[in-house]
């Protein structure tokens, strides 16, 4: 074989296994999958105008692509008081991405500050926090940018109106709604678990499901000085109510291997 003959025949090989190697196969259910999570990608989401020029994704909706540009910044604000796990970048070599926090003490908002390296380039970003995970193109443009990125999340709607219906169907005579406080963590694992707890200042209240009342209730024990104390408490219907504010306190249902318990802290 010629020369000529031999290179030409070498570069259709190299030709073929490297088309080989990108036309790889998929299975039926590997390209449903796929094309699903490009139609969610594609999905024209809604982005409104914030204050201070801040553009506003509905978080969930679909994913958000913020547009970034060498020798400038883009702000992607949090919700306030959530809390960052872990930032995981697809290009962590050409995009840049640090943390910057605003706001007082107890009620501070994390921002991711992102600067890509150069024009052309597109990337993820998954954001994982104390409340939820974000999904985020990023995509670099030479002049264009988005300088304050934030969210909307429509699930605070729904957690606002279950608080305040809550609220009404207890029947706390003379709360406005407004002056409830719901900052209180729930965490451990019961079927009894209870849906939310709340204080009106004076009095705290712990809702379970409407199952409840057909059982027996778990004991409550109040965490004060490092001791468990049992405290009394009244139950009405579904709802647990102890005659004062409650910082930290103890639900235990069981014994031994079969024990359950749940924790209950004020703020979180």
């Amino acid at each position: 074989m010629h020369r000529t003959g031999l290179i030409t025949a070498v570069g259709l090989a190299g030709l073929a296994l490297a088309s080989g190697t990108c036309a790889q196969s998929m299975t039926s259910n590997e390209v449903k999958g796929t094309s699903i999570s490009r139609k969610w990608r594609g999905t024209a989401g809604l982005v409104t105008t914030g204050p201070d020029g801040k553009v506003i994704f509905l978080f969930g909706e679909t994913q958000p692509s913020v547009v970034c540009s060498p020798l400038q910044v883009c702000d992607i604000e949090l919700q306030s008081g959530e809390i960052v796990h872990d930032v995981l970048v697809g290009d962590t070599v050409r995009w840049k991405v640090e943390p910057a926090t605003s706001g007082a003490t107890g009620g501070q908002a994390i921002h991711l500050i992102v600067k890509p390296s150069e024009a052309g380039l597109v990337t993820s970003m998954v954001v994982t926090t104390s409340r939820r995970t974000y999904h985020i193109q990023l995509k670099s443009h030479p002049s264009q940018y988005t300088a304050r990125i934030g969210f909307e999340y429509p699930d605070d709607v729904s957690t606002k109106l279950a608080d305040i219906n809550a609220q009404l169907e207890t029947g706390i005579p003379g709360t406005a709604p407004d002056k409830l406080n719901f900052s209180y963590s729930v965490s451990g694992s019961a079927p009894w678990k209870p849906k939310r707890v709340y204080s009106d200042g004076a009095k705290t209240y712990i809702q379970f499901s409407k199952s409840i009342a057909g059982q027996d209730a778990p004991v409550l024990f109040v965490v004060s000085g490092g001791q468990n104390r049992i405290v009394n408490y009244r139950m009405k219907n579904d709802m647990m109510i102890v005659d004062y504010a409650v910082d930290k306190a103890i639900l235990i249902s069981g014994l031994g291997w079969w024990q359950q318990k749940i924790t209950i802290k004020r703020g979180g």
